[in-house]
Parts: C-alpha cells; structure tokens; sequence
C-alpha cells in the first residue's frame, strides 16, 4: 500500500481550509495546513470581521444625532481614523490567534508558507519542502479584480481599504455589488463625502430588486451619491488628489478610488496543470457534487470554487467533505435557502428567491410588503424607513423568499431563515404571534 506523508494536505488557511483540517485532524487523520499570511483568510482579515466593526463605528454618526430626539445632549463628536484602525487590527490579531489554536489544538501541522501543487498527491512549499498526502484540499478563496484602463494604478480595493493612511474625506467607489454598496455606506457613515459609479441602472444584482431598490434610495436620501449607467474613463493624480473622469463628462475630485468590481478564484500560483485540475472560463476550480475536483485525489471548496461566495457556505461544504473522506458519509449541503446579509446602510437581510426568481420557479406567487418608519425614529428625527417583504408560493402557500432592508435585518432574518428553510406557510406565519412592539413582529403580521 502506498505510503503518504500526511493523510490529508490543505492548501489555504481561510475559513473552510481551517474548519477542514480540524475536523479531519479530530477524526484521526494526520492533516497539515499551509498559509502563508495571517490565519483566518479574507473573511477575519479583509472582509466580513473588519466590515463589521467599521460598520458598527459608522452607524455612531447618526446615533449621537439621534440621540438629542431622546434627551440627550451630546457634545461635538469627531472620529479617531488611527484609533479605530488599531483597535480593528487588535482585535483581529486575536482572532488570528484562535485560529491557530484551533488548528494545533486538533492536532494538525500548521506549515508556514506558500504552497503549489507539484502533482495529483505531492504539494510544494516555498522553501522547496515537498509532501505528499492521499487527499489535497485546495481552499485558497478569491481575490479582488480590477480592470485594466488608465490610471489603474492609483486605485485601491477592498484588502487595502481597511489601513489607508488617511481618513478619505471623498472617496469614489466603483461597482454595484455587495462590497462597493458596503464601503459606500460605512464610508459615508464615517463623515466621507462618497460618491458611487455604476456601470448598470441598479445596484446588488442578484437581489430582489424592490429591495435593491428601496436601499439605494435609503442610501442616497443618508448622502451617498450614485452615478447610475456610468463607467470610469481614467483618473489622474495630481499630489494627493485623484480626479476621476466618467464617460458622461463629470470629473470627481477624490482622496481614494475604491475598486469593487468583483472578485476572482485565488488559482494563479497553485501549479493546478501539474495535477491535471481544470478550471472553468473564470479561473474557479471545477469540482463535482463531493467537491472532487478533476484530479481524484485533489478537491477544493469555498470562494475558490465560485459557487456562493459565503464564509457560512465554505463552513458548510468543509463539513460535508471531511465526513465523506473521514467519516460516515451521511452529511449533505443544500445551497437553496441560505440566508445572507448586506451591511449596507439600511442592512439588507434576505433568505429565499427573489420575486423575479420565484415567478420563474414556481409561476403563481402571491407578494406581501409592508414599508414603515420604525418606532425609534418616531422620536430620533431620522427619516430612515423599513421595508419587509414576503413572497409565498401561491399553490403550497409556502414562504419561498423573505427580504428585509432595514435596521438589524441580518439578525431578524437569521431566526426566520429556520422556518423558511423547514417549509413554513403563510398560514404558519399569520398563525405565529408576534413581539411587540418590534420590526420583526412585521412579518407575521402582514396580510396584504
């Protein structure tokens, strides 16, 4: 019987490349991991983590405003860029560190470094240490993109956002998605004057769009500036200052052009054709239902893969392989009903089909929406509004998308997203009494 260094090999240390090998560690195999940046990937270094917390210091602007409605006097309020920024980088230094813990605690290897595959069963660090293994994971995630076009070079995206040197009094963001309507919020909460450009008529493609379309107007009507069906022709720098020129002949005056146009498989240096590991047209490694990739004895999972680009879903599928290499064989992923969150300004939380998808998937549907002023600001003097919608299959009466824009939406939709995912009707959610007064009684309380 052939022998092998290790008994599984992960090449990535994000979030499923972490949660991989210290489950299949626990369940006996002999694991190493390679990283050679912080432990932990985009989502604690570069992504959701961070995101998070400068969205909580964002959403500080309009508290102390607010406060005043309720009795408060709150005196001039001024934000410490540096100080949040260390704290931020604090914080996830801890984390970087339970992640290393969890990875030795399991009992797996932890190899510091770069890794590329130099074969179907032999991986090759950068120091020219090689292993093998009779099972490699490749769980690299992805990679910001920016397009080619002139003065490229003086923009920045998502990794770097976080630790600019500067506050950016005016930042210009570029795209539509998730990501560039998140920076816009968050930076328009920190005090920058933000503009937004977007090739397209709408923003996060892929969303219900009256949702879509309720945020962009909250969005908008809290200072973001959109620049609908407009695409960036160059920018040019001048000392500190960018001017960013668009196709409809506005130049916008900026300190940081944030790019967020999307993001690509992490593949560029993993060696994938000496393993014979096919990639689709994007660059994402192809995989079949048990994450196998076209090499029998590599698979891969996550961002990687670009199937839903989730850290939850990376979790997940993690999960399912290590119980199909190591053990019983009886876990399975569902990718229909995961719920998601946009920490945009109102968050969008959202579980299900959108309206669109759930016509074309069930035919008949039946809309439930209710769009108010929420109680709080009956008294803080904000105009900020919230809208819920339902979308029930009108033959089963099931609850086949629920959409939230609004404060705390992804924690409201998160306790939801179970009943949706069991097969709740409406009858169930008209039949559940709900918690008054709150936002989230709303969806049970909806009738027409």
């Amino acid at each position: 019987m052939e022998s092998f260094d290790y008994d599984f090999f992960v090449i990535g240390g994000g979030s499923g490349g972490v949660r991989a090998s210290r489950m299949a560690a626990q369940a006996g195999a002999r694991v190493a991991v390679a990283e050679g940046s912080d432990l932990g990937g985009t989502c604690v270094n570069v992504g959701c983590i961070p995101k998070k917390l400068y969205s909580y210091a964002a959403h500080y602007h309009d508290a102390f405003e607010e406060a005043r409605g309720f009795g408060w006097s709150v005196g001039e309020a001024t934000l410490d860029w540096s100080l949040l920024k260390t704290n931020r980088a604090k914080e996830i230094s801890r984390l970087n560190g339970i992640y290393h813990s969890l990875i030795t605690n399991a009992g797996a290897t932890l190899l510091t470094g770069w890794a590329e595959l130099a074969g179907p069963n032999t991986v090759r660090m950068d120091d020219g240490k090689t292993y093998t293994a009779k099972h490699i994971l490749i769980a690299t995630g992805g990679w910001p993109v920016v397009p080619d076009f002139p003065g490229r070079e003086h923009v920045i995206t998502s990794n770097e956002i976080f630790d600019v040197p500067q506050f950016p009094k005016r930042l210009v963001v570029v795209g539509a998605g998730y990501i560039a309507c998140e920076f816009a919020s968050i930076f328009n909460g920190l005090g920058a004057q933000v503009h937004i450009v977007i090739r397209r008529d709408r923003i996060l493609r892929g969303f219900d769009e009256e949702i879509c379309a309720f945020t962009a107007k909250e969005m908008e009507k809290a200072g973001v500036h959109f620049h609908f069906e407009t695409k960036v022709d160059g920018i040019d720098k001048a000392g500190d200052v960018l001017s960013v020129k668009l196709n409809d002949g506005t130049t916008l005056q900026a300190d940081q052009v944030l790019y967020a146009t999307g993001r690509a498989p992490n593949v560029q240096k993993l060696n994938l054709e000496s393993a014979g590991v096919q990639v689709n047209h994007n660059g994402a490694i192809q995989i079949d239902e048990n994450y196998k990739t076209s090499a029998p004895s590599i698979y891969a999972l996550g961002d990687v893969t670009d199937r839903i680009q989730l850290t939850p879903v990376a979790l997940g599928e993690a999960m399912v392989l290590v119980d199909h290499l190591f053990g019983k064989g009886v876990r399975r992923m569902s990718y229909e009903f995961i719920p998601t969150a946009i920490f945009t300004h109102p968050n969008v939380g959202t579980v299900g089909y959108s309206e669109h998808e759930a016509r074309e998937k069930y035919g008949e549907v039946t809309i439930y929406r209710s769009e108010f002023r929420p109680l709080k600001h009956t008294l803080s003097g904000s105009t900020a509004r919230m809208m819920m919608k339902l979308i029930v299959d009108k033959k089963s009466d099931r609850v086949v998308g629920l959409h939230m824009a609004g404060d705390d939406a992804g924690e409201i939709v998160q306790g939801f997203a179970v009943a949706v995912r069991m097969g709740a009707t409406k009858a169930d959610f008209d039949a559940t009494i709900g918690i008054h007064p709150t936002a989230a009684e709303e969806f049970v309380t909806m009738r027409g």
